[in-house]
């Protein structure tokens, strides 16, 4: 399975991150809406994650602790042509857990992924993903602290847990 370092925090107002990407060097790739559906899995987390801009869509299944700060993840992905079809056939053989909408602003910087998420029901937040890709461990940790501190997110509360867990919680207190 593929590997990434991640770390998630809220963030009172997206635009205040702006100049900080300026100033990190990061580009911006795109702004897309997403829609990930959440089914039950005996083991890690399993999603479909489809777009409005596009007929692809992804299977992800991901395992990762529920730990604040930064945390390994290890998923494995793959695309898919026909979303809505298999969407179909996991809902009636796994069940759907929960549903996350958001609208997400990719930048890159190096093989870290910034994700500016604006979730439906939840808020704003950040989201790193460093991605090994030919780097050594220690190479990804220090570009990770690195694009961590340059944004300040170290100043911020961490999320330990996922946006499915978010949506469940704030489900059952509704």
């Amino acid at each position: 399975m593929a590997k990434n370092l991640e770390y998630k925090v809220r963030y009172e107002s997206l635009d205040e991150i702006l100049p900080k990407l300026r100033i990190l060097g990061a580009t911006h790739r795109e702004t897309i809406n997403q829609v990930d559906t959440y089914f039950n899995s005996p083991k890690g987390r399993l999603k479909l994650r489809e777009t409005d801009e596009s007929d692809e869509s992804w299977l992800i299944y991901y395992e990762r602790p529920n730990k604040k700060g930064s945390r390994y993840s290890l998923y494995q992905l793959c695309k898919i042509t026909h979303g809505s079809s298999l969407r179909e056939l996991l809902t009636a053989a796994l069940q759907i857990k929960t549903v996350v909408k958001k609208e997400r602003s990719v930048w890159m910087y190096k093989n870290t992924r910034i994700h500016l998420d604006t979730v439906v029901d939840l808020g704003e937040y950040v989201e790193l993903e460093t991605v090994f890709q030919g780097q050594t461990e220690t190479d990804a940790i220090t570009e990770h602290d690195y694009v961590k501190h340059t944004l300040e997110l170290n100043i911020a509360e961490p999320i330990a847990v996922s946006y499915s867990d978010m949506s469940i919680q704030k489900t059952s207190e509704a």
